[in-house]
């Protein structure tokens, strides 16, 4: 992290078929070693999957699932005097957007489907109904945060 200035933040394009930065960002994050034709052919064949299961568009889908992933706070460790605390901050929209991002890749790859495109499918289908692993994973981090508003004070 530079001490000079703050990193400009750079423009992604939009998605080349649904015309969506969201869903590139998604695209690049779950991308492996600058495989994004391989990237981009398991999120379409997700929406496909979507789409074939549920009837309905999967972009919509996509954003339920991202939404109801997003978590509003979280607990970030604060030093105070030798003792460390779990301090709750609310969470800028940016950084939610990628912790969904980032939830929903990691459930998605620890699911057992046959295919991560069939994972990705599933989970997206699980999280826009406000269920499975990612949901859960937002679920304990509110937890987490409720537990400790006792410590809000410390607040930065």
């Amino acid at each position: 992290m530079s001490r000079r200035r703050r990193a400009e933040k750079r423009e992604t394009s939009p998605d080349p078929k649904y015309r969506d930065r969201v869903l590139t960002k998604f695209t690049n994050s779950l991308m492996y070693a600058g495989k994004k034709s391989i990237a981009e052919r398991i999120i379409y064949g997700a929406f496909d999957t979507i789409e074939a299961r549920s009837k309905t568009d999967p972009l919509k889908v996509f954003h339920d699932a991202l939404d109801n992933v997003r978590p509003q706070v979280e607990v970030r460790s604060r030093r105070v005097g030798g003792a460390t605390y779990q301090v709750p901050v609310e969470v800028r929209a940016e950084r939610s957007q990628t912790l969904a991002i980032r939830w929903l890749i990691q459930m998605s790859r620890a699911r057992s489907e046959r295919t991560m495109a069939d994972r990705l499918a599933a989970e997206l289908q699980d999280a826009a109904n406000n269920r499975g692993s990612a949901v859960k994973k937002r679920e304990d981090t509110h937890r987490m945060a409720e537990a400790n508003r006792a410590f809000s004070h410390y607040r930065w």
